[in-house]
C-alpha cells in the first residue's frame, strides 16, 4: 500500500462475515464513459480530505484509482465538523487548497451555502447508521427499543460520543427528546479527533456511540448494535469540490469515479452496517441516479 495511505494499527479491520443483498444492477454505458474520461485525461495530483467515516472504503479505492488513471491522491483526514485543527470546515476557513472533500452531507451542504464548496459537483456516496459499543467482554445492554435505550443511558457510568455529526445529533436532539439530557450530561464526553471506540476499549467510557463504519475497525470493543427505530439517524456522506481547489477538473473526474459502478464493490465491501442501502448518484447532480442499486444486509 502507498505509504501516504497506510492505516495505523488501530484501524486494522477484523475478519467479518458478510451477507450481501441479492441484487446489483449496473449500467454499462456510464461505466464506459467513466473509464474513457480517465484514460484520456493527463495525470494530476489531487488533494483529498475525507472524514473517518468514509476512510475504510476510501482506502480500498485509492490504489485502484491511481492504477487506472495514474493520478496521485494526496490524502488527509478530518472530521466533518468541530473546532479541531484538522476539521474540514476549519481547513477551508484557513484557505487550504483542497481538491476533494468527503464528509457528512448536511455539513457539506452548510459549506455550499457559505460559498466554500461548489454546488454543481456535490454527490452523495453512501449512508451510515449510528451504533453503540461496549468494551470487549463486557455485558451488552439492551438498546432494542426507545425505552431500553433510555434505561441503558441512565444506568451507564460514562458515555462517549463523537464531537462531529453523530455526537451533535445525540446531545442536541436525541437525548433531549428522550427527556434525559440534564440527567446524563455530566457523564457524557465528546471525543475529539480519535474514534469513540478507543475510549471504550481503554475503559475511559463504559459505552460509546458513533457511525458504524468508524467503530468496526477499532480493536477491543464489541458491537451492541444500531440505535433502535425512533432514535436512529441515517447520515449520507457526500463528496464535493471546494472553491479553493487547484485541480477542479481532476477533482471532478475522481468524484465521478467514486460515484460510479467502478467504485461500488469496494464501498459495499467496507461500508458494513445493519441493512444499509447505498445509492450511487450521477456526477453533478443531487437527484439523478445511475441505474445501480444494492442492498447490504
Amino acid at each position: 500500500m502507498n505509504p501516504r495511505h497506510s492505516v495505523p494499527q488501530m484501524y486494522a479491520w477484523p475478519k467479518v462475515s458478510l451477507k450481501f443483498g441479492n441484487f446489483v444492477r449496473v449500467a454499462a454505458a456510464p461505466l464506459a464513459c467513466v473509464l474513457l474520461a480517465m484514460t484520456s485525461a493527463r495525470a494530476e495530483e489531487i488533494k483529498v480530505v475525507t472524514s473517518a467515516t468514509f476512510k475504510p472504503a476510501y482506502l480500498e479505492l485509492v490504489a485502484q484509482y491511481e492504477r487506472s488513471t495514474h493520478d496521485v491522491l494526496v490524502t488527509q483526514y478530518g472530521p466533518s465538523m468541530g473546532a479541531t485543527h484538522n476539521a474540514i470546515p476549519m481547513r477551508l476557513d484557513r484557505g487550504e487548497e483542497i481538491d476533494v472533500i468527503i464528509m457528512a452531507a448536511p455539513r457539506l451542504d452548510d459549506l455550499i451555502k457559505e460559498g466554500k464548496v461548489r454546488a454543481e459537483e456535490r454527490v452523495d456516496l453512501a449512508s451510515s447508521k449510528i451504533a453503540m459499543v461496549v468494551k470487549a467482554g463486557a455485558p451488552k445492554p439492551d438498546i432494542g427499543t426507545l425505552d431500553a435505550l433510555k434505561k441503558t443511558l441512565l444506568a451507564a457510568k460514562s458515555i462517549a460520543c463523537s464531537d462531529s455529526d453523530s455526537g451533535v445529533y445525540l446531545t442536541t436532539e436525541l437525548f433531549p427528546r428522550l427527556g434525559i439530557a440534564d440527567r446524563i450530561k455530566d457523564k457524557v464526553t465528546k471525543i475529539e479527533g480519535t474514534p469513540v471506540g478507543e475510549s471504550v476499549a481503554s475503559g475511559k467510557a463504559e459505552i460509546g456511540f458513533q457511525q458504524i463504519s468508524e467503530l468496526l475497525p477499532v480493536k477491543g470493543i464489541a458491537m451492541v448494535g444500531p440505535l433502535p427505530p425512533g432514535a436512529q439517524r441515517v447520515t449520507f456522506f457526500a463528496a464535493g469540490i471546494p472553491t479553493t481547489a487547484k485541480n477542479p477538473e481532476a477533482a471532478k473526474r475522481l468524484i465521478q469515479w467514486l460515484a460510479s459502478p467502478a467504485a461500488y464493490a469496494a464501498i459495499r465491501k467496507k461500508w458494513i452496517g445493519a441493512s444499509q442501502v447505498i445509492e450511487v448518484r450521477e456526477i453533478g447532480s443531487t437527484s439523478g441516479t445511475y441505474p445501480i442499486t444494492a442492498c447490504i444486509q
